[in-house]
């Protein structure tokens, strides 16, 4: 049996390498577990934020099935100022621990250029950039350490409110800043099996601006990059659905399902298990057991 949507991108070769891994994701999906080393997280409200509770998780997260694991020092919206010094404390010891306990990548989750240097140089392989490559350098600094990067569309940028976004084509004019950014990182040096691309839902758009750019995922993977999908327990689900921050799970675990059978590759979220039940039952219609 074979879905529809994957039959759509099957007819692109995906492939993404992360350090020295490389793997075709046509009909495959990685998720990458979420490791927030921050007081203030939307989410855990600071549960990983010592040391010892990040790798204890981290090890959770990996049992559970996560491909990839993404630490974070400083949350998106808006809150205290965070100093790089402060933020290389918080990021630079948990890359070393994880890229020495696990044998599955370590991205990072920083648009500053200093941060991503001392992380890559520290184990990491991935940069997830949020703000859309900002900060001078970074680019060339991810492209100088061979490492993977994540192009997201952003309107303003980081941890600034950004209370009414207005698009006159949301779908259009994300699409034409991924392609601005892609054309970015292949002049620094990165080359394109190591350039992945997110709309960037709830950055810097409302409920309905996140559910079109979800729903135009075949557009997106079209572009020929794999498409990052970070939709878990984000505002858009929670409005859409009437949800408090611990009650998205099951809309999560749905916004997966529809991600992955229209074309997204990557899939970042808090609950690896649930992320991985649904991404291996996609896959188990997709490619049938052998008998």
């Amino acid at each position: 049996m074979m879905l529809m949507p994957w039959t759509i991108i099957d007819e692109m070769e995906f492939t993404l390498a992360l350090g020295d891994r490389v793997y075709g994701l046509s009909t495959r999906a990685l998720i990458i577990g979420i490791l927030n080393r921050t007081p203030d997280s939307f989410y855990d409200s600071g549960e990983t934020y010592e040391l010892n509770k990040l790798v204890d998780r981290a090890g959770v997260l990996v049992s559970e099935g996560a491909d990839v694991l993404e630490v974070g020092g400083v949350k998106a919206g808006i809150g205290d100022d965070v100093s790089v010094d402060e933020e290389l404390d918080r990021v630079i010891p948990a890359v070393g621990e994880l890229a020495k306990r696990f044998d599955v990548p370590v991205g990072v989750d920083t648009w500053r250029t200093r941060v991503i240097e001392e992380a890559l140089a520290a184990g990491a392989v991935m940069a997830n950039d949020i703000s859309g490559f900002q900060d001078p350098g970074y680019l060339e600094a991810v492209s100088l350490a061979r490492g993977t990067v994540v192009a997201t569309h952003i309107r303003l940028q980081p941890r600034v409110y950004d209370p009414d976004p207005i698009y006159d084509d949301v779908v259009e004019t994300v699409k034409q800043y991924l392609e601005e950014k892609v054309a970015d990182a292949l002049r620094a040096g990165i080359p394109p099996d190591r350039i992945i691309i997110d709309p960037g839902l709830d950055l810097g758009k409302n409920t309905d601006h996140s559910l079109s750019l979800l729903g135009a995922s075949p557009l997106f993977a079209r572009m020929g990059y794999p498409l990052f999908l970070a939709a878990s327990n984000k505002d858009f689900l929670g409005e859409l659905l009437g949800l408090g921050i611990n009650e998205r799970g099951d809309a999560t675990c749905s916004a997966v399902s529809i991600g992955i059978t229209l074309g997204c590759r990557v899939l970042r979220v808090h609950d690896v298990r649930s992320a991985c039940m649904v991404r291996n039952t996609l896959e188990r219609l997709v490619k049938p057991l052998s008998r």
